[in-house]
């Protein structure tokens, strides 16, 4: 609930305990095993957000995070949980909510040209080796420089072709391209087809500010994305969801510290995001949790246990609400220990036992104070949100996303000449090259050999020529011709003579 300018999130019968504004953006992290409560901590968050004229995104893996729009219900646990805590200003009521989809089913359509995406996420989504992600930079530098716009999957796969065609003439420019990299590149692009995520890439794209909304009432719009579906696959929901959260990044200005966020960013089920992840991607994510605060943004991860959030990123998570974790196991007392070690101490109670003896609903909390500093963690119940816990049925659903100002918006495809016509127009130009080149050579060829066959015939004529002057009766009749010829040339000259001396 936003109450006095502070953003009341849990409450016991000594304190309330309020998330300050201005301490929004400093990030945060919600955990504890499932059931515990994780997914209605943040659905109270949000609401407080949207109160105070935030715009909130989140994903919703289970589908019951969409009941925000609808109206909550006073039911026998509500209002026992609200007059416990003495809620007297808590009322049920609906949220503005705009819902989204990668694949276009359940909400606004998502999508991204596959050069905006980047190499790193697309790496993550194709679940790619050091190796083979460095032949993929090197295709995105080739299309850069050749102005292949690579705004789908196709066009992705062409350019794959083509840099695979003519590597050898890449080598001493770009560098190695095998074949057998491109050949992997491209298997994974087809699985990622065969999941209808070839629906995430292409125009018209989004315009991330959509998600920085408020409405007329000056709520702050919560974007869910409906990812049920998506979450069947972890490793692609993480890179949609680290795609989302790097273009918000990458189009929002430095402001610096905010009286209020300008949008607030709840990442669930982070550990799959940083299970396995490389030093050198880890890197990339420390700098974007590092900076994006100064941009007015506020992260908060959710998942099971700190030790599922890096320390270099953890360090940097300053609100923390911690849920019951069940420690049967050394290794899980272990986890329960470096999460009670997170905590600034509360004299009133010991936190490690604490955190194994919470109830649904129940959490330890510690928000920074206006020093930026953490406060003294609370054994508090977190307060139930006022909206609908649960699912709604598409009926609902379908009528918030036609009532939408988006309505229609990315509903459909814009197929700009990209990357795939560009190429296969080379192709058809050296096609008909390679066919002139062909002609030539064949035109050539029939030349030579009439040549040839011409050389042939006067060689054998020659040939003939000299067997028939071999023959007994050529030379026979030669020696006739001869002595004809002789005789001929004898009377002439006599007769010559005769007429010179009369």
């Amino acid at each position: 609930m936003y109450i006095n300018n502070k953003l009341l999130i849990g409450k016991n019968n000594d304190k309330e305990v309020c998330l300050l504004p201005s301490m929004a953006n400093r990030h945060g992290l919600i955990t504890g095993a499932s059931g515990t409560g994780k997914t209605i901590t943040s659905k109270v968050m949000a609401e407080s957000f949207s109160d105070l004229g935030v715009p909130v995104f989140m994903a919703d893996v289970k589908g019951d995070l969409a009941g925000t729009a609808v109206t909550g219900e006073m039911n026998d646990n509500i209002a026992k949980r609200v007059s416990n805590l003495k809620l007297d200003n808590f009322e049920v009521k609906e949220f503005p909510v705009r819902f989204w989809d990668v694949y276009r089913l359940n909400g606004h359509p998502i999508r991204f040209k596959v050069s905006d995406v980047g190499v790193n996420v697309l790496s993550i989504m194709l679940g790619l080796s050091e190796a083979q992600e460095g032949v993929l930079n090197i295709v995105f530098k080739v299309s850069e420089d050749k102005n292949w716009d690579l705004d789908t999957l196709d066009d992705l796969k062409q350019a794959l072709n083509r840099v695979g065609e003519i590597r050898n003439e890449l080598t001493t420019t770009y560098g190695n391209v095998t074949t057998q990299s491109v050949g992997v590149i491209l298997r994974s692009l087809s699985v990622l087809e065969n999941q209808g995520l070839s629906k995430f890439f292409g125009e018209p794209e989004l315009n991330i500010h959509d998600l920085v909304s408020i409405d007329n009432n000056g709520k702050g719009i919560i974007n869910i994305l409906d990812a049920v579906e998506l979450y069947k696959n972890p490793d692609l929901y993480s890179a949609v969801m680290l795609c989302l959260l790097t273009r918000l990044y990458d189009s929002m200005p430095e402001v610096g510290d905010l009286d209020i966020p300008k949008i607030v960013f709840f990442f669930d089920e982070a550990y799959f995001l940083f299970r396995e992840m490389p030093p050198y991607r880890l890197k990339q994510v420390e700098k974007i949790v590092r900076l994006i605060r100064s941009k007015g943004i506020g992260l908060y991860f959710i998942s099971h246990y700190t030790t599922d959030i890096p320390a270099t990123v953890l360090d940097q998570l300053g609100n923390r609400v911690q849920h019951n974790l069940r420690a049967y196991t050394p290794a899980d007392q272990k986890i329960a220990k470096a999460a009670a070690d997170s905590f600034r101490t509360n004299p009133k109670f010991k936190t490690y036992d604490t955190i194994l003896e919470l109830g649904t609903g129940e959490a330890i909390v510690s928000f920074q104070n206006e020093k930026g500093e953490p406060e003294v963690c609370e054994r508090v119940f977190i307060l139930p949100p006022q909206s609908k816990i649960g699912v709604i049925d598409d009926m609902t659903r379908n009528r918030i996303i036609n009532q939408s100002p988006l309505a229609g918006k990315y509903d459909e495809d814009i197929n700009d000449r990209s990357a795939s016509e560009i190429i296969n127009e080379t192709r058809e130009k050296e096609n008909i090259e390679k066919e002139e080149i062909n002609k030539e050579k064949e035109e050539a060829k029939r030349l030579k050999e009439e040549e040839k066959a011409k050389a042939l015939q006067e060689k054998e004529k020659n040939r003939q020529e000299r067997e028939k002057k071999n023959t007994p009766q050529y030379k026979l009749g030669k020696k006739v011709v001869n002595k004809t010829t002789d005789k001929l040339l004898n009377r002439i000259i006599n007769k010559v003579l005769k007429s010179l001396f009369k």
